[in-house]
């Protein structure tokens, strides 16, 4: 579940908690910047003022940063592996903050700007029939009985911070809302920071436009645990039978309640249904 952070992991000190320094090396290395194009550092929570979070990201590229924080840290390591995808996100937030007097109510634009920095998952996807399942919610099929396409033709990389942190502790039922973003199977076969990098600028291309952040709807639900080797319980058959962790959606439960044979889903719009186009 971490394997996405490994090129930045990989970077960081083995014998202790990574500093704020270290973390800020990365980014300049990186040339990590905020949505207002600033050069983005991370600051000790001490260091707040009066102004919103993410208005003083934007404006100063300051990210404040708690001592020892599994979930701050999960957050820098994010901003370090996809910067122009979370600069995106820091751009949208403090435009609807603009466009609100006060600048500080929320409203449906940010919660869902909110739920997929906090629990996003990006998955990379080279066969459209596997992401039909996924936005279908046939977790069996998909995961088992097609797990080795899955393996060969999918890619699920952790986007949302608060995601990291639950998987340092997993438990049955975690899920994630997944975009899903059409890749050639020749783009899975690419090293791992090529990949990232790729569906970086991709992602970054794409929430340009606000449509593509603003409705949460638009984010497949994805029960994180059953995703082929990130678990030794999901080795067997049994495990995705649990409905109370792969539940089958709202309409496919309603049409088995009802006796009615269940509708195929066509799933929500992928990113990068229209990249030829």
């Amino acid at each position: 579940m971490f394997a996405t952070l490994a090129p930045v992991i990989e970077r960081l000190p083995e014998d202790h908690f990574p500093t704020l320094a270290e973390l800020n090396r990365l980014c300049e290395e990186r040339e990590v910047v905020s949505g207002g194009g600033e050069q983005l550092e991370f600051v000790p929570q001490e260091a707040k003022t009066g102004e919103p979070y993410e208005k003083r990201v934007f404006a100063y590229g300051k990210v404040l940063t708690r001592n020892r924080n599994w979930h701050d840290l999960f957050n820098a390591l994010v901003w370090i592996t996809f910067p122009k995808t979370k600069a995106a996100i820091n751009r949208h937030h403090y435009r609807e903050m603009q466009e609100r007097e006060g600048g500080e109510a929320r409203g449906a634009v940010r919660d869902a700007l909110t739920l997929f920095d906090e629990s996003g998952v990006i998955v990379a996807a080279s066969d459209a029939g596997l992401a039909e399942l996924l936005t279908g919610f046939q977790w069996k099929e998909l995961f088992w009985n097609r797990r080795e396409d899955v393996v060969r033709g999918m890619r699920f990389h952790l986007f949302g911070h608060a995601l990291y942190e639950k998987a340092l502790a997993p438990y049955k039922g975690v899920t994630g809302k997944s975009v899903i973003v059409d890749v050639s199977a020749r783009e899975l076969e690419r090293p791992l920071p090529q990949q990232l990098a790729s569906l970086d600028a991709h992602l970054a291309r794409s929430f340009a436009d606000m449509r593509s952040l603003a409705a949460s709807e638009d984010y497949a639900p994805l029960p994180i645990l059953g995703v082929p080797g990130w678990t030794e319980e999901n080795q067997s058959e049994r495990y995705y039978d649990d409905a109370q962790q792969f539940r089958p959606g709202r309409a496919r439960a309603r049409d088995e309640a009802q006796g009615e044979e269940p509708k195929q889903s066509h799933g929500q719009k992928r990113k990068g249904d229209n990249k030829n186009k």
